[in-house]
């Protein structure tokens, strides 16, 4: 051992055990924290090992020199690490690293895992270390560590080891997960700066870069500055050739965004800055699968990064609006104004944040929630639009095989049925065989309704037409929402007035030719239930007539929800009582008694549909939610 070297912590020790078991609250923002140290030590490469006992942080950076005081100015806690231009660029990089750390308390994120923490450095030939503790002697000098015992598993020249004895927080079990996780917590990580994780299994791997393993699983994409385009080159579009995709639809290139600002210095002097935006945001296609352990950071997530380093993980609490679509929502912004020398600090202590009264902070997050998110969830609805419609093309397509298939099976069972019972009858003598074979023909085609064969085919198809005017959209609104929250689902419904594609028709689909493949060119008995929205509006709709023309051709069941006192006409049942609904341009009103009558037509809709219905009391408290009560 070197009696020579004497390693005194300067800081207040009192301070180590209010900070440490508190400062990080994951053990992989501490890891981030170890990792852009070893980045703003120009290092190529970091490992993360786990052993039975430690995790240990080790990297092949320029390392310290207790001679050349590096390891005084490291044990200088809560520092400012840069406070100029020259000390914002890491040393050796040659200009192409920009420092990652500022507050100086980085290096106590490893209390927050172990009481003890092992520091071993070599730089230049000199080896040193010491134990960082949450517990030091009234002189704050710390326990040394000897030369000999200064040795790293990985490393053979120039680096340091951060080594966490009998750690309280542990790193997940397999190694994938613990992949993911630091890939996720920071993100840059290219060929220049690899990070490796040994758990023990004898199997070394690098960590790849998040953007690698999410982006190939996006439904939509937008790419922000000109050094994040290069993304869109991973993305992949899950639609087959000839499909009726709008591409440019679902990956967008944009500009940086840019916004000029003015802010007090850190002398308290006002200057101008220039706020820069660039980065990705992207939706996944699925969130199946997705974020299976607590200890996982999760997949839908929208960082705020700076200098490379993350500075918030998740801003999605904050821009959006808990919508059901943003739960698809991915991406990560670079902002690295956040990281000014000049100006005041503005991250958090334990570097898991902002202050979010900066002015920096705040105009991210405006631009952030009135422009890229709305975009992204709309990209996002419509790849789902996309996707639906490709999805009731296969079963079409599906539909139409099996449908040719059973017809050709018909006709060969009525031809060979005919022609054997017609020649067997024959030998009785009597008739011809062709006139045997005729009747027999005709008395087959009559029976074929009770033979129950349709059924798959049925299975698949749409079971409501909500006939109305578009005119009425606000009471076909309300119709479908009162009918699909007592049980009726959506997919099963042809409402063409929806805002949500699962009920409209496919695209480029004419509304009559869609109904006459799935209604009327089939073997199938089963018909489409029709409710009428019937209305003076509708009356004077070719469209509307000619859906109460064919329903009645088809013979289709059907019931009505009559609208401003219309009075409906033949072909339809008049002898129904009615639903009455009265409605202006912004509210509807209905009296206790049509509350009543329009719940037991949507109690009978479902049960005729084969779905149970919500019981009668609950749907008349929905309706009451949507309407004015009017006096009878």
């Amino acid at each position: 051992m070197n009696d020579n070297k004497f390693y005194k912590l300067n800081i207040d020790s009192g301070i180590l055990e209010l900070l440490g078991p508190s400062l990080y609250t994951n053990i992989y923002y501490v890891l981030g924290e170890l990792i852009a140290n070893a980045y703003d030590a120009n290092a190529k490469n970091v490992y993360i090992i786990r052993n039975s006992d430690s995790i240990v942080v080790e990297d092949d950076g320029s390392g310290m020199s207790y001679d050349d005081g590096d390891i005084n100015k490291y044990l200088n806690v809560a520092k400012e690490t840069r406070t100029n231009a020259d000390e914002s660029i890491v040393p050796g990089s040659e200009g192409k690293r920009k420092k990652m750390g500022r507050k100086g308390i980085g290096k106590l994120a490893a209390l927050s895992v172990s009481e003890d923490v092992e520091i071993r450095t070599i730089k230049n030939g000199e080896r040193s270390g010491f134990i960082l503790s949450r517990k030091v002697n009234d002189n704050n000098e710390l326990t040394p560590i000897s030369e000999e015992d200064v040795n790293f598993k990985h490393i053979s020249d120039n680096g340091t080891s951060i080594t966490m004895r009998s750690p309280q927080y542990d790193m997940h079990k397999t190694l994938k997960s613990v992949k993911n996780n630091i890939a996720r917590i920071f993100p840059y990580i290219n060929e220049d700066f690899m990070v490796h994780v040994d758990i023990g299994n004898k199997k070394i791997e690098t960590i790849g870069r998040f953007e690698d393993e999410a982006i190939p699983s996006l439904a939509c994409l937008i790419t922000i500055g000109e050094e994040f385009h290069e993304l869109q080159n991973k993305f992949s579009f899950d639609f087959k050739e000839g499909s009726n995709v709008n591409k440019d639809a679902l990956l967008k290139r944009k500009s940086s965004y840019f916004q000029n600002l003015m802010l007090t210095t850190k002398s308290g002097k006002k200057e101008e800055f220039q706020l820069k935006i660039n980065g990705w945001l992207g939706a996944y296609r699925s969130t199946r699968g997705r974020k299976k352990n607590q200890l996982d950071f999760q997949d839908n997530f929208l960082s705020l990064i700076s200098n490379g380093k993350v500075g918030e993980f998740n801003i999605l609490p904050i821009v959006g609006k808990n919508a059901l679509n943003e739960v698809y929502v991915v991406g990560q912004l670079h902002v690295d104004l956040f990281e000014e020398t000049l100006l005041p600090d503005m991250a958090l202590s334990n570097r898991q944040g902002y202050k979010t009264d900066d002015i920096r902070y705040q105009t991210v997050i405006s631009h952030v929630k009135k422009e890229w998110l709305p975009e992204i969830v709309n990209m996002r609805l419509k790849y789902s639009e996309y996707n639906r419609s490709q999805t009731e093309n296969k079963k079409k397509d599906h539909n139409s095989k099996l449908e040719k298939e059973l017809v050709q099976k018909i006709e060969n069972f009525k031809n060979e049925a005919a022609d054997r019972a017609a020649a067997e009858l024959s030998k009785l003598g009597g008739e011809s065989t062709d006139g045997i074979r005729d009747t027999i023909h005709r008395a087959i085609n009559r029976s074929l309704p009770s033979m129950g064969i349709k059924s798959k085919i049925d299975a698949n198809k749409k079971k409501l037409l909500i006939s109305h005017s578009s005119e009425d959209k606000l009471i076909g609104d309300f119709v479908y929402r009162l009918i699909t929250y007592a049980g009726v689902p959506g997919a099963d419904i042809i409402y063409t007035s929806n805002d949500d594609s699962i009920s409209r028709i496919p695209d480029q689909k004419e509304i009559f030719e869609y109904l006459r493949e799935f209604f009327i060119d089939s073997y199938s008995n089963e018909k489409i239930f029709v409710l009428y929205l019937t209305s003076e509006k509708m009356s004077n709709s070719w469209a509307c007539l000619s859906e109460v023309g064919a329903g009645w051709v088809l013979k289709s069941d059907h019931n009505i929800f009559n609208l401003n006192n219309f009075t409906p006409k033949n072909p339809l049942n008049k002898k129904l009582e009615w639903a009455c609904i009265e409605h202006d341009e912004n509210s509807i009103k209905l009296s206790n008694r049509d509350i009543d009558v329009l719940a037991e037509k949507v109690i009978y809709i479902c049960e005729f549909l084969g779905y149970s219905s919500k019981e009668k009391d609950k749907l008349k408290a929905e309706i009451k939610l949507h309407v004015e009560i009017k006096d009878t």
